[in-house]
């Protein structure tokens, strides 16, 4: 009777181990990332227009090295992304005040289907706010816009979504305050996300941030993205975006980007982004990315994406032109409009 039990016992948990082992929903460890370099002169030979990344002048100089762990197993998962070099470091992320720093984790989160339908996230994760992100393979164009370098870059908490269908999803989550790791003042931020995609390869997303913010005041970002493949070959985003800090705080910002893409050969896509960004004034009105309170900017970028396998070559001109003279001539005296140009080399693997 022992031993038919021990093999009964063997056979069971041979067959548990070999389930476990070909279980269909565990997927094997992926691993991604992208590295990056870029050269960029400013015509006015010094650095001039204030938006995140492409900062230094007539340099070839380091962007990043980004490295991002997936898995899923059963009805779990997790995302772990650690990134190396200026862009993922301290150009994106302040260091508060901590020297030495050589690193920087741009996600760290797990989540749990319950069902279909819903699931719960937790962690670190890059922001739900906006059209661009900090990592370059998740952008056209290099250099970033004035939304993207005075909105979020990240959120740390936890959020819950629920799709109704395969067309319209809501996410409500609870957060620390923006690009911060730990609560100083508790967990201080709402947020919430309604996903809507009406037809084949048009999506859009309205978001909502409000709570404590990156000057340590209180606002709220009112944000939308979309975009819409309008044919095998072009394409169509647009996000505007509102930032209001609290009554007592004053400034904040409001604007529009709107990006056009089309593809020339299998290789090669040009992409045009205008924006227009408005610093908001008051008593306490901020200066952001050199906007004045109640000053504007408009800018145009126009890049190129030429691809060879994994790697994409990214020349890019830029022109910015301000409502105030917020920029420098090559003689240090003010003038209202700056120009750039740059080459990006990005690889994704």
């Amino acid at each position: 009777m022992k031993k038919q039990l021990l093999m009964i016992a063997s056979a069971v948990a041979f067959a548990f181990t070999a389930s476990a082992q070909t279980d269909s929903t565990s997927t094997p460890l992926q691993i991604s990332g992208s590295v990056v370099a870029y050269y960029k002169y400013d015509f006015a030979k010094k650095p001039n227009i204030g938006t995140s990344f492409a900062t230094d002048q007539n340099s070839v100089s380091l962007g990043m090295i980004d490295v991002a762990l997936k898995k899923t197993t059963g009805k779990a998962s997790f995302v772990g992304e650690v990134s190396f070099g200026p862009r993922g470091e301290g150009q994106s992320i302040p260091n508060s005040g901590t020297s030495g720093q050589s690193f920087h984790i741009q996600n760290l989160y797990a989540s749990y289907a319950f069902t279909d339908k819903f699931s719960m996230t937790a962690g670190y994760m890059g922001t739900f706010v906006g059209y661009e992100v900090i990592s370059p393979v998740g952008n056209y164009n290099y250099s970033t816009s004035y939304l993207f370098t005075n909105g979020p870059f990240q959120n740390a908490g936890v959020k819950a979504t629920y799709a109704f269908s395969d067309k319209v999803s809501l996410m409500a989550g609870l957060f620390n305050g923006w690009n911060s790791y730990t609560a100083t003042n508790g967990v201080s931020n709402f947020g919430a996300q309604l996903m809507v995609a009406p037809v084949e390869g048009w999506s859009a997303y309205l978001n909502l941030l409000t709570g404590e913010d990156a000057y340590g005041t209180y606002g709220t970002v009112l944000d939308l993205t979309t975009g819409y493949q309008v044919t095998e070959k072009f394409k169509v985003g647009l996000n505007l975006a509102d930032f209001s800090r609290s009554k007592d705080a004053d400034g904040g910002y409001s604007g529009g980007a709107l990006y056009l893409q089309e593809g020339i050969t299998s290789n090669f896509s040009l992409g045009l982004r205008g924006e227009y960004f408005k610093s908001k004034g008051g008593a306490n009105g901020l200066t952001l990315s050199g906007v004045a309170p109640d000053k504007s900017v408009t800018a145009f970028t126009l890049s190129g994406n030429l691809k060879a396998g994994g790697l994409t070559f990214i020349p890019e001109i830029r022109l910015d032109n301000g409502s105030a003279a917020q920029f420098l001539k090559e003689n240090g005296t003010a003038t209202e409009s700056a120009s750039q140009f740059s080459l990006a080399v990005v690889y994704a693997f």
